[in-house]
């Protein structure tokens, strides 16, 4: 069985190859199938990371949210540390660089979230499988943050991102839902 990283350059060697129209395209499904679910309708309060690079783009989330009067919250990581921290923003001004080429918020410019306001939170990810379990970038700020997270979790993968076996660690933290173009899996 492959291990995490060969997953991950597996899935980002997959992404770096969709063409630009028929990423858009899936990108578009996915977020079309976000924005009519429940879980979706029901939230008040979005957590969600700025993509960047081959990920799945979540700028045109951010800003569907703030048209329906949503809330966005935008983790910053605390490497020395090894977790996040969310805070609220309501303008795109309000992130800066940082490392990697990461946008994150400025804590000077935004409000700080505690991770109980936080109604549903968009977690990125590489593969999953269909219990949930999902390789993400690296690091595991996710699994950390989710261990105690009580809000409800999905994320947006296209199928082919949908595999039977992926490695699963003890520390792993499943997502309850998975968005793909084709259909809103709720995870076993």
């Amino acid at each position: 069985m492959m291990t995490k990283n060969e997953w991950r350059e597996k899935a980002r060697s997959s992404l770096r190859k969709l063409e630009d129209h028929h990423k858009r395209q899936l990108s578009f499904q996915m977020m079309h199938r976000l924005f009519k679910s429940s879980l979706w309708e029901n939230s008040q309060v979005i957590g969600i990371t700025v993509a960047r690079g081959d990920e799945w783009p979540t700028v045109p989330i951010i800003e569907k949210a703030w048209q329906e009067n949503k809330e966005v919250a935008v983790p910053k990581c605390v490497p020395k540390e090894k977790h996040m921290e969310f805070y609220k923003i309501t303008d795109l001004d309000q992130l800066e660089i940082v490392y990697f080429g990461l946008r994150e918020p400025n804590p000077a410019k935004s409000v700080y979230t505690d991770k109980n306001e936080i109604d549903l939170l968009i977690v990125p990810g590489l593969f999953f499988n269909e219990s949930g379990y999902r390789i993400g970038f690296g690091g595991g700020y996710y699994d950390r943050y989710l261990a105690d997270f009580q809000g409800i979790t999905v994320s947006l993968a296209a199928e082919h991102q949908i595999e039977t076996e992926i490695p699963v660690e003890p520390f792993d933290i499943p997502v309850q839902y998975i968005c793909t173009e084709k259909r809103y899996l709720r995870c076993k």
